[in-house]
């Protein structure tokens, strides 16, 4: 039987070379104070029986971890993912591993994925709160005494850095443009209405539809493509039906776009198609589909940047007292103009030659349904 192998330790190392286990930890600490001879044979024995420092000791002893925790509702979703990806580099930048967890927006996922963050001491924690008033989750955070940015959707009870896009300005430009092609009956199909960005997006909604004398149609209910089907079955059943859709979320968008499709109801002659969040196959798809377009790529930039400037701080990171608003940083969406919401095909074609390279990256339509 084989004998399980065993990783070196330091005293091993130090016996090995002929010195103390203190000119072993000089030595992987750079080396200063430690004469050019001696320097060279510890190194010489670490690397001949290869050593590696225990990360978890030194963690123990009060030195970082050199990881970050980042809590997000899905990477499928292409805002989440992109935003992972520029949050990744930042922190290869800076020396510090990424742990990535998911909650599918359930606030039990989002608390048990918290504690094993900090059971795993993470220097620091980007997170898209499931639910931004949580005071369960609000008590662990101020208990884990570690830099938090929140991104996406604030968290309201701590005083944290934000970084979101401007939902409320997003929602209502875009209900704008729709009135502006003069369409009366514009509903506004969402779900997941706990959340800060659905919130904010249907005020920006509601803003725009009463303060141009319309009626707000609202249906809350969409979570699958089925209860998209339903909801649009049901509008269109109706005496009055819609002249235009807006939809709150990317895959609610595409649940819409595949509804319509399946029931023969034609896009734009029909009912206008206008959705919040750009994916890869909306400007593929025929009729393209005009979108609010975050700067999610940004979003994820000055997140981590946030956090490794409080972590790279010389002072010991402490919660702020007194009454000091958080940071928020509030970013500009963009309406990409396409065939979906009525306007000409040659508007709709220099648009997204404009826009050419600078939408997010995306997956396939399907696998946007899991958002």
């Amino acid at each position: 039987m084989m004998k399980k192998s065993k990783h070196p330790s330091l005293s091993e190392v130090a016996k090995r070379a002929g010195v103390g286990t203190t000119t072993v930890s000089r030595v992987i600490n750079g080396g200063h104070r430690v004469d050019p001879k001696t320097l060279a044979r510890v190194l010489d024995v670490i690397e001949t029986l290869g050593y590696m420092p225990s990360q978890a000791a030194r963690t123990l002893k009060g030195d970082r971890s050199g990881t970050i925790g980042l809590i997000v509702p899905s990477i499928v979703d292409p805002f989440f993912s992109s935003c992972a990806e520029v949050v990744q580099s930042i922190a290869r930048a800076n020396d510090s591993l990424l742990i990535v967890a998911t909650t599918q927006n359930d606030p039990h996922a989002e608390v048990d994925d918290l504690n094993v963050l900090i059971r795993h001491r993470v220097d620091g924690l980007i997170i898209a709160p499931a639910n931004s008033q949580s005071k369960q989750l609000t008590d662990i955070l101020r208990r884990a005494a570690v830099p938090v940015v929140a991104i996406d959707r604030p968290l309201i009870h701590l005083p944290i850095p934000s970084v979101v896009a401007d939902n409320f300005n997003g929602a209502y430009s875009a209900t704008r443009h729709l009135i502006d092609h003069h369409y009366k009956r514009i509903v506004c199909l969402t779900g997941e209405t706990t959340l800060y960005s659905i919130r904010e997006r249907i005020h920006g909604y509601r803003k725009a539809v009463e303060s141009a004398g319309l009626a707000c149609i609202l249906d809350t209910s969409i979570k699958d493509y089925e209860s998209a089907k339903y909801a649009i079955e049901s509008l269109f059943a109706r005496a009055d039906p819609p002249d235009a859709i807006f939809t709150l979320k990317n895959s609610t968008t595409i649940y819409a776009f595949e509804a319509l499709e399946q029931l023969n109801i034609p896009v734009p002659d029909c009912v206008a198609l206008l959705g919040y969040d750009d994916f890869e196959l909306a400007a593929t798809v025929r009729p393209s589909i005009t979108v609010v377009q975050q700067p999610i790529e940004e979003i994820g930039r000055i997140a981590a940047e946030l956090l490794f400037e409080q972590l790279l701080s010389v002072h010991r990171f402490s919660w702020p007292t007194g009454s000091a608003r958080p940071q928020q940083v509030k970013l500009a969406t963009r309406l990409i103009r396409r065939r979906s919401c009525g306007c000409p095909q040659a508007e709709a074609k220099a648009e997204r030659s404009q826009q050419a390279g600078q939408r997010g990256s995306g997956r396939v339509l399907r696998s946007m349904q899991e958002r």
